[in-house]
């Protein structure tokens, strides 16, 4: 009746094939070339995933030579059935010309327990090593994946979601319509906040707002680098760059106007409007800062804080092509340019978009 089977599927007769094989599998369920063939049903009828667990099974559980020989090929064409129709998906999605905007692909943290099936899937969609995919796939924080047009990545974002790979994709236009305010110091904290600060043409002015506007708080460290010069063990001259102190910074999110307040301790006026130091201390940067930082927990228990900055942009800070394209909106005292300033930005802006209410898009 095999034979009866693969002449069904030479004729392409698949309801035939199907009724033949539902009485193999009574029959015979674990006949090796019953279970190929009940793969290559699925495989015809478009039941890809079906068919790929069907011939890696049949490659664990058989030596027979032929079997493993038509299950690879069957495998070979999965493959190549995935990357032609992904192809086709991304030339239909690019053919849009708002798909083509810059944009980035963001992964998200997975669970150990989760991270073994996730790490198959994502090799599967990306086309990768496992034990590579398996690496790439974030534990805590997240992972800049990919850049590139919108639209591709919003298809490998949905591919991804499929396959409870959690992740998000943003254009880098959407990150840049966002108001960026650099704060100099608060005016006043009650009973409304009012901050001074310059807007992102450099023009002074104050900016009003309720507690209960701030959604989310990204409290961060950006490295300040020095060249150094040292001796080796030879008493050569040797320059190095290393990290000589770090600045603080911290953004406030206010979804509903659009806009995020940049605090970070170098231009920030503490001897300006409200006073938050303690009146027995010594005032000196560090502390008027945490005195500050103090503060605004204090009035913004309600909002969310993400301070996985570092790990992020540790997956970004080589990406040089796409952050030469983001301008910080941070005026830091730096010797030389600095990639962690629009490494800052662009997180930041992830997050505001990751967390924007659907209302407000």
């Amino acid at each position: 009746m095999i034979d009866q089977v693969a002449a069904a599927f030479d004729r392409k007769d698949y309801r035939e094939a199907a009724r033949l094989l539902k009485q193999l599998t009574q029959q015979s369920p674990q006949d090796p070339w019953v279970q190929f063939y009940i793969g290559r049903l699925h495989e015809v009828t478009g039941k890809s995933e079906a068919a790929e667990k069907t011939y890696r099974q049949l490659l664990r559980n058989t030596t027979i030579p032929k079997i493993m020989a038509v299950a690879r090929q069957g495998l070979q064409r999965l493959e190549q059935n995935e990357k032609q129709r992904r192809q086709q998906a991304i030339a239909m999605a690019k053919a849009d010309p708002k798909n083509t905007q810059p944009g980035v692909l963001i992964l998200e943290p997975i669970s150990s327990e989760a991270k073994t099936q996730a790490a198959k899937n994502f090799a599967r969609i990306m086309n990768l090593d496992p034990y590579k995919a398996r690496l790439l796939l974030p534990s805590r924080g997240w992972r800049l994946y990919r850049t590139g047009a919108i639209g591709e990545l919003q298809l490998y974002n949905q591919e991804l979601l499929s396959a409870n790979i959690p992740n998000f994709c943003a254009t880098l236009a959407d990150i840049q319509k966002i108001n960026v305010f650099r704060v100099s110091h608060f005016q006043s904290v009650s009973p409304q906040p009012t901050v001074v600060c310059h807007n992102q043409q450099n023009q002074l002015g104050s900016l009003s707002f309720n507690w209960q506007e701030v959604r989310q708080i990204i409290p961060a460290r950006l490295p300040i680098f020095e060249e150094v010069v040292d001796h080796d063990h030879l008493k050569r001259l040797q320059r190095r760059v290393e990290t000589q102190d770090w600045a603080q910074i911290c953004d406030l999110h206010l979804p509903s106007r659009r806009s995020i307040l940049r605090i970070y301790d170098s231009a920030y006026e503490f001897q300006q409007g409200v006073d938050f130091a303690s009146e027995h201390e010594i005032a000196t940067n560090r502390r008027n800062w945490n005195r500050l930082i103090d503060f605004l927990n204090s009035r913004l228990s309600h909002a969310k804080v993400l301070a996985d900055f570092t790990s992020f942009a540790e997956t970004a800070i080589d990406r040089s092509e796409l952050l030469d394209n983001i301008p910080s909106h941070i005026e830091l005292f730096r010797r030389a340019e600095s990639y962690w300033d629009p490494a800052f930005q662009l997180y930041s802006g992830l997050v505001f978009l990751k967390y924007l209410p659907s209302n407000a898009i």
